[in-house]
């Protein structure tokens, strides 16, 4: 059996990717002939990640030909898939403003469109899979997002400043109402007003950023977020719900975690991704693709409070990001020199080097990884050793 699995993984090119930090990342000729948004290191049927050291089979077709060996007893008997998805993800523009459903909403919403006949590649279809997709983005450069509804307060008195008559009775709202109550209603007055509203409410919250984006206020960095925004998606009010976020930078190393109902859009910067295996997104807006208002609205929570970063746990090389997800757990490993031993294989694992260059090996194999470059640990083979002078990322399904 093999021990260890090199990965040939597939690039996703989307416009809002970079054409630089990838590309530089793996050591590819910059720039990048297109933009580089994503690589994708798992069994999605989207982007299957092939194993280079079985002849390049499909990470799916691996598993399927051995699931209790690829995943282990247990997470073959709970899933009977690869639970996770691992990305190396880079923002050069904003991405869409965007949540995801929770399990059940996924099911529900999965059934209905399969009851419904709406095709899976329908560009106006809502739910890809009748699976849940909770994620975590640990920064690998300085990163910017907008993560989550401030507190009411706050967004008041940024509303505030700003000086736009549309938004008076949302301000109000947000002062004397319970928080959830004046956050939805700022959402159906930006997604649910006539068209002609609409646009003028894009183009009066963007005039305002413009004219008070270097004012010395608290909310500078915002304003000067919306001017970017606003500028790149014209006409589109989800400029003024990307102003009710939390707007939070990460230094590389911290990381954010994004359950279900979650409104959040990444700006910029560089991170590893992992979510449970999934492909459901609702939009609600700055973005060309479809957006669903109504459903998205379904699933949004509007409790309003500041970003909390995810909290972590080291032993010795060996940071552990600490979140409620079940199918998924990120760790960090960090070597100068020597040699690491990882000994708590349960299930499948996904390591992807980010830095330096690492050597893995594990009953009796060897894989040397660059930078950029993955490997696919199987569940039964026992423990391994990673030498060398680097970081690297290590992917886990977190109940295994």
């Amino acid at each position: 059996m093999t021990a260890l699995f090199l990965l040939d993984n597939r690039i996703q090119n989307y416009a809002w990717g970079s054409r630089h930090a990838l590309a530089a990342l793996r050591g590819a000729p910059t720039p990048s002939a297109t933009p580089e948004a994503e690589l994708w290191m798992g069994a999605h049927p989207l982007a299957c990640s092939r194993a280079e050291h079985a002849h390049g089979p499909t990470l799916l077709e691996l598993i399927a030909g051995a699931p209790e060996t690829m995943l282990g007893e247990r997470v073959a008997r709970t899933y009977g898939k690869l639970p996770f998805l691992m990305k190396l993800l880079a923002a050069a523009e904003p991405l869409s403003l965007q949540a995801h459903p929770s399990e059940a909403q996924a099911r529900a919403g999965y059934e209905r469109e399969e009851a419904a006949d709406v095709p899976l590649a329908s560009p106006t279809r809502s739910y890809k899979d009748p699976h849940h997709k909770p994620e975590l983005l640990c920064a690998l450069t300085p990163f910017s997002a907008l993560v989550g509804f401030r507190p009411a307060r706050d967004t008041a008195h940024l509303f505030a400043a700003l000086g736009v008559p549309d938004l008076a009775d949302t301000i109000r709202a947000l002062r004397h109402e319970p928080a959830a109550l004046a956050l939805h209603a700022l959402f159906e007055l930006v997604t649910g007003s006539p068209a002609e509203a609409r646009r003028e409410l894009a183009e009066t919250t963007l005039a305002a950023c413009r004219a008070r984006r270097e004012s010395g206020s608290d909310f500078d960095a915002e304003l000067a977020w919306g001017v970017r925004i606003g500028e790149l998606y014209p006409g589109d009010a989800g400029i003024v719900l990307a102003l009710a976020l939390n707007l939070v930078v990460l230094d590389p190393g911290e990381a954010v975690y994004l359950p279900a109902g979650n409104l959040h859009a990444y700006l910029e910067g560089t991170g590893v991704e992992i979510m449970a295996s999934s492909d459901n997104v609702l939009r609600g807006g700055l973005t060309p693709k479809h957006v669903d208002a109504a459903e998205l609205l379904k699933v949004l929570d509007f409790h309003a409070e500041p970003v909390r970063l995810v909290p972590t746990e080291a032993r010795g090389a060996i940071v552990r990001y600490l979140t409620p997800a079940r199918e998924f757990e990120l760790s960090r490993l960090e070597l100068t020199t020597g040699e690491l031993v990882v000994d708590a294989v349960r299930g499948p694992e996904i390591v992807v080097v980010t830095r330096g260059e690492l050597v893995f090996r594990r009953a009796g194999e060897s894989v040397t990884l660059p930078a950029g470059a993955s490997v696919f640990v199987p569940a039964l083979g026992g423990a391994y050793t990673v030498a060398g002078a680097g970081t690297a990322f290590r992917a886990s399904v977190n109940d295994a």
